[in-house]
């Protein structure tokens, strides 16, 4: 068969089944399900990296790495939340800056991780140092701020639509504004990962799901 199917891709594979079972849920109106896969999607994304590095790869499979690893975050933090969008507008409203919204989201989405794609591949044949820099949001950051906008949704009464498109509208320009952030390193990503988890607790509390 094409392709790598070793342990270093398999939580990048199990990042996007989680984004399209967050879509099933989505399409069938459980948002609070939809948003909850998303935040899985993003714990997978968070230590897929980790995990692939235990491994002395192949150039082809750096390269496929690269690749699968931002498709599979198109997926998850490109479409999953324009879907979970549509689905609170679906059969609603017919405002067509929505659906400017949502198609602008999963495009700047897109973009910038294309771009990443192309400035990965520049960079590694250059130099063999980790990577200290993000050009632009990363998409992964959805996976905390999404969750945590729809956890306030029951304080936000009937704006709470205009304020999720709000924050995919905010989000997709943070995506490919050209500004610098620190890449965290091992003590920061495990501060994001007790952030993750607080908010978790938080969301199932909300919602008992």
């Amino acid at each position: 068969m094409i392709g790598f199917y070793n342990y270093t891709v398999i939580l990048t594979y199990i990042g996007a089944a989680c984004a399209m079972l967050g879509m099933f849920n989505a399409m069938e109106g459980r948002a609070s399900f939809a948003l909850l896969f998303l935040m899985f999607a993003g714990l997978c994304d968070m230590f897929d990296g980790t995990v692939a590095k235990t491994r002395k790869r192949t150039i082809q499979e750096k390269r496929f790495g690269i690749q699968i690893d931002s498709l599979a975050d198109l997926v998850c933090f490109g479409v999953l939340p324009s879907v979970v969008g549509y689905s609170f507008i679906k059969g609603k409203c017919s405002n067509p800056i929505y659906y400017v919204i949502l198609i602008a989201f999963t495009l700047c989405a897109l973009i910038r991780l294309a771009y990443f794609n192309v400035c990965e591949e520049e960079r590694q044949q250059q130099t063999t140092e980790s990577r200290k820099y993000y050009e632009g949001m990363p998409v992964t950051t959805v996976a905390l701020i999404l969750p945590l906008v729809y956890s306030f949704r029951g304080y936000m009464g009937n704006y709470f639509t205009e304020v999720y498109f709000a924050s995919l509208a905010i989000i997709a320009f943070l995506f490919v504004l050209k500004f610098k952030i620190v890449k965290l390193k091992m003590r920061g990503m495990l501060g994001l990962l007790v952030l993750g988890i607080l908010e978790f607790i938080w969301y199932m509390v909300e919602f008992k799901v």
